[in-house]
């Protein structure tokens, strides 16, 4: 929910600029930061992680067996990066977005020896996406732009080697993994950089937790993907 509130405000403080814009002549900063075959700058932000999880059919009118979600507690993050860009043309940009993203997922299995009580799985990942992004028109001093790409991710925190599991209370998660992004933002020219507030869906393209062969807990589950909300500050 306050994702979600964030993201509102975001499009609402993002319509008025725009229409604020459309409403005088402005004085245009950074006439020519967009000219750069290659441009720099880093992100600040926050994110927050979760899992899709994918059950699979049973046929429940001939078997007594009751089957429970499994429910994820989800926490906010943060995230800080590089930038480094590449101007295709006027509306095209390639850029690659290095950084460090941490986040905390809880994840519980109800009816089962472990009952309410929930896993904590705290992850540092090194995330890499490469995005294409696609703006408009200068309008005055802002620029709206959608991105979408691919990225990979490397979890610092990974325990895959580990020997134990969730009867230990340990989830096994894979080191590496592969998403696709898409999202939107607004680039700000203000007078000595550019401000550019942006929100982003990334989702994983493979199972992120490792099976253990422990049927109350994963026998159930065909699969379980992350999946994220990041919202960053970007300053060029």
């Amino acid at each position: 929910m306050k994702t979600l509130l964030f993201s509102l405000i975001l499009i609402v403080s993002g319509l008025t600029t725009l229409q604020a814009q459309f409403n005088q002549d402005p004085i245009l900063n950074l006439e020519n930061e967009d000219k750069k075959l290659l441009n720099w700058g880093y992100f600040l932000g926050f994110n927050q992680y979760d899992f899709k999880v994918d059950y699979k059919a049973y046929n429940y009118s001939s078997s007594n067996t009751t089957l429970d979600d499994i429910y994820v507690k989800k926490s906010i993050g943060f995230n800080v990066g590089l930038i480094g860009e590449l101007r295709i043309n006027k509306y095209l940009d390639l850029r690659l977005e290095p950084g460090l993203y941490y986040n905390q997922r809880d994840v519980s299995f109800p009816n089962t020896t472990m009952g309410a009580n929930s896993i904590e799985l705290k992850s540092t990942y090194i995330h890499i996406p490469l995005l294409l992004k696609v703006s408009t028109k200068r309008l005055g001093n802002i620029k709206p732009f959608i991105v979408g790409g691919a990225a990979t991710s490397l979890n610092l925190s990974s325990n895959e080697e580990s020997s134990e599991r969730i009867s230990d209370g340990i989830i096994r998660m894979d080191k590496t993994n592969y998403y696709w992004e898409v999202g939107f933002g607004i680039d700000i020219y203000l007078r000595y950089f550019k401000f550019s507030p942006s929100i982003r869906g990334s989702f994983a393209f493979q199972d992120d937790i490792l099976r253990d062969g422990e049927s109350p807990y994963l026998d159930h589950v065909s699969g379980t993907y992350s999946r994220a909300i990041f919202v960053n500050f970007t300053f060029e």
